[in-house]
């Protein structure tokens, strides 16, 4: 299940979490910081493990891929194509830049 909210709206709820932190106390903390439900569902979905950053926690957490990654439609096809880490969200995999991208920046 992919969760409707944005990065930006996660890491303001985690704000005040010292690092390395583990699921169940990002979880708690989004709780305490007023956090939407879906902010709470996106973190309780994460692997249980150790946190040691907020990119950490980025490439872990399952959201909706028009959310905030402003990739276009090319990159997120590339992207699906491609295998990645188990666990590790397709929008957040790394896509090559498409052929007319790389013309244009000549």
């Amino acid at each position: 299940m992919t969760a409707h909210t944005t990065l930006d709206e996660i890491f303001e709820a985690i704000d005040a979490v010292d690092f390395p932190a583990g699921k169940e106390t990002l979880v708690e903390t989004a709780r305490r910081a007023g956090a939407s439900g879906e902010v709470v569902v996106a973190l309780q979905e994460i692997p249980a493990e150790q946190y040691g950053s907020r990119q950490d926690i980025a490439r872990s957490v399952r959201l909706d891929p028009d959310s905030d990654m402003h990739r276009t439609p090319g990159e997120k096809g590339a992207q699906a194509r491609q295998g990645g880490k188990p666990g590790l969200s397709q929008h957040l995999r790394d896509a090559p830049k498409p052929p007319v991208d790389e013309e244009l920046e000549r």
